[in-house]
């Protein structure tokens, strides 16, 4: 049975009183550390230390200490770590629980901000309440949220869309969630961009300009990423030998395998596979 591949988050906030979602991602591991996906829920990402890359479909913003990334509602996104430490603060909402005015807006906010005192100032303090926990973080931490989602909207808003081109944006990432799906059952295998393509009933050339205006890489460079993520986790967790891994990912010829490996991790994948990467 083929493994279901959801890149299409349901974000649920079932709690009215804190309807907010708040993660600490913490990592010094070169490589992704959350997965593409994308979800109608504006999803906030301050480095709280170090710094990290989140991709926003085709642009790949690099966020040092103090800056704050807006993946914004219906764009696929995800996080990289360049091998250093590093910790980010996500906050995950629904405009409409925050602001019917600002939901009916349909605003869309710059996607990198940096060296705003302001914004600092806000979310350490969200971070500093969701830290303690201590009686009333909750409605502390919601406070906060609306002071900077207003202020977001005064200072950092880049354009408001319509409603046909919310619609617009959506229907393009359900019809390339087809081809990711695909993608994940069946990277191990010779995949051609006219195979995708016919898959979403786009003409090869269309469907390659779509598919990297939406990843931010062309079809072959995201699947042999999704390749080598794979191969990593044979080698450190499962054990693999490199040459089991390289096949066990789709990789024919083992000496591009280690060239393309070590450009993306940093390191051989003897040394990964020895805990030295």
């Amino acid at each position: 049975m083929e493994r279901k591949l959801e890149l299409y988050e349901k974000k649920i906030l079932k709690d009215k009183e804190f309807p907010i979602q708040l993660i600490i991602n913490r990592c010094q591991n070169k490589g992704k550390y959350f997965g593409a996906h994308w979800h109608e829920q504006i999803e906030l990402h301050y480095v709280v230390r170090g710094q990290t890359v989140i991709r926003l479909e085709q642009e790949e913003m690099t966020a040092d200490e103090g800056a704050l990334v807006v993946a914004n509602s219906n764009v696929l996104h995800e996080g990289y770590c360049r091998g250093r430490e590093m910790e980010v603060m996500v906050a995950i909402f629904d405009m409409e629980d925050f602001s019917r005015e600002f939901a009916d807006k349909n605003i869309i906010f710059r996607p990198l901000i940096s060296g705003d005192g302001e914004i600092s100032k806000i979310m350490l303090r969200i971070y500093e309440e969701y830290m303690r926990k201590e009686i009333g973080y909750q409605l502390v931490c919601k406070g906060e949220l609306l002071k900077l989602v207003t202020y977001l909207a005064r200072n950092d808003a880049a354009e408001m869309l319509s409603e046909e081109d919310v619609l617009k944006r959506r229907k393009k990432l359900e019809r390339l969630n087809t081809v990711y799906q695909y993608i994940e059952n069946h990277y191990a295998e010779p995949v051609t961009n006219r195979e995708l393509a016919e898959l979403v009933h786009l003409s090869e050339g269309r469907f390659c300009h779509i598919f990297k205006e939406s990843a931010g890489a062309s079809p072959l460079q995201y699947i042999n990423e999704i390749r080598l993520n794979k191969a990593m986790k044979l080698l450190k967790k499962e054990g693999f030998t490199v040459t089991e891994a390289a096949e066990a990912v789709g990789f024919l010829d083992y000496n591009n395998f280690g060239r393309m490996f070590r450009r993306y991790f940093g390191c051989t994948p003897s040394e990964a596979r020895k805990g030295l990467g």
